[in-house]
C-alpha cells in the first residue's frame, strides 16, 4: 500500500530532490565527480597514430571525458606522443600535425603497429615485464588495437588476446615501417 504525501512542503522537497538528481545526471556532473575521485593518470611514454576517420580529425580535449572542452583536432595517420593514461583516455602531446600542445583523446581512436621486421613476429606479454608469461606471438608489421599504456609499455589487443608490447616492438607511425 502506498502512502500519499499531503503536505505541500514535502511535495516540493521531493520534487526539488528529483530535479537536482536529474540535472546532475543529464549534465554530466556525476561523471566529472567520478573522474575527480579517480587516481592520477598512469605515466606513459609511447608513440601512437590517429585512426579516427572523422574528416575534421580526432578531438583533443582538456580532460579525460567527452564533457571536457575540445582544444583542437589531429588528422588521421598523424603521430602523437602518449604521456599518460586514465581508463579509456590517454594524455597526448607533440602531434606531428594538427593540434599543438597537451590534451586528452579517446584511446580507441589511436593505433599501433608491431615491429619485428625480418623475424617471425613479436611477443605479447601478460604484464609489463619480459619475465612475465608470453601470451601470444604477433606477426611483424601488424596493426593492433591500443588499449592503454604504462611507462614505455603499450597495452594492446590482437585477435581477442590482450597483453603488453615492449617499446622495441611498437611502431607508432601509420605510414612508415619504423625500421
Amino acid at each position: 500500500m502506498t502512502k500519499k504525501v499531503k503536505n505541500p512542503a514535502s511535495k516540493l522537497v521531493i520534487g526539488l530532490t528529483f530535479s537536482c538528481i536529474s540535472v546532475i545526471l543529464n549534465t554530466g556532473i556525476a561523471h566529472q565527480i567520478g573522474l575527480a575521485k579517480s587516481t592520477d593518470p598512469q605515466k606513459c611514454n609511447i608513440l601512437a597514430y590517429v585512426t579516427d576517420t572523422d574528416p575534421q580529425g580526432l578531438n583533443v580535449r582538456s580532460g579525460a571525458s567527452t564533457y571536457n572542452t575540445i582544444l583542437g583536432q589531429i588528422p588521421i595517420n598523424e603521430t602523437v606522443q602518449v604521456i599518460g593514461a586514465a581508463g579509456d583516455w590517454v594524455q597526448i602531446t607533440n602531434a606531428s600535425d594538427g593540434f599543438q600542445g597537451t590534451g586528452w583523446v579517446f584511446v580507441p581512436k589511436l593505433g599501433l603497429t608491431t615491429r619485428g621486421y625480418g623475424t617471425n613476429g613479436v611477443d605479447l606479454y601478460a604484464s609489463t615485464s619480459q619475465q612475465s608469461l608470453k601470451v601470444r606471438r604477433i606477426p611483424a608489421n601488424t596493426v593492433v588495437k591500443l588499449l592503454g599504456c604504462q611507462k614505455d609499455w603499450a597495452q594492446v589487443e590482437y585477435q581477442g588476446v590482450k597483453g603488453w608490447l615492449t617499446r622495441e616492438d611498437q611502431c607508432g607511425a601509420a605510414l612508415t615501417s619504423c625500421s
